[in-house]
């Protein structure tokens, strides 16, 4: 129903493939999305994507068509369009032929289609944990440490 066959047998691997909700193509979104479920992204965001409290069965699809700007975290995902930002994927991240990454990537576990592209660093967790802590579950303010950086001098304080 929502995409292709193509991207519909994809994400039936995932555990939870399952989608609640659909942001279509054409459709631009300016803020932060925090869903439960599974979130089949055809349009853009601009703005952190981001599960409800427990990440467990979350599932993230971005189409060909999608695109974010802004960070996402999620338990699984799979991305098939761009992302400008930086991805959390606490159990499985698959980046099919058209993704496009600009930003740092961390994950457990990774299916990568020849052709996906990540701009940044990635960083394999090898044990299973929750997502790292989420600046939009916050309100006071933001530390430094929570802040990840694309640039050589940022990556050269750590």
């Amino acid at each position: 129903m929502f995409g292709s066959n193509k991207e519909n047998n994809k994400s039936s691997k995932i555990k939870s493939s399952k989608i609640d909700t659909l942001v279509g193509q054409g459709v631009e979104v300016n803020g932060d999305i925090k869903f439960q479920g599974g979130l089949h992204l055809d349009g853009v965001v601009c703005g952190n994507i981001c599960t409800a409290d427990d990440a467990e069965g979350t599932v993230l699809v971005i189409s060909d068509h999608g695109r974010v700007e802004g960070d996402v975290y999620v338990a699984y995902a799979v991305i098939n369009g761009e992302v400008i930002g930086n991805v959390y994927a606490s159990e499985k991240l698959e980046l099919s032929a058209k993704a496009r990454i600009s930003g740092n990537v961390e994950y457990n576990l990774l299916e990568m289609a020849s052709g996906a592209e990540i701009n940044g660093q990635m960083l394999h967790v090898v044990t299973a944990r929750k997502l790292p802590e989420n600046p939009m579950d916050k309100d006071e303010d933001k530390s430094q440490d929570n802040i990840h950086h694309l640039d050589e001098s940022a990556a050269a304080k750590s």
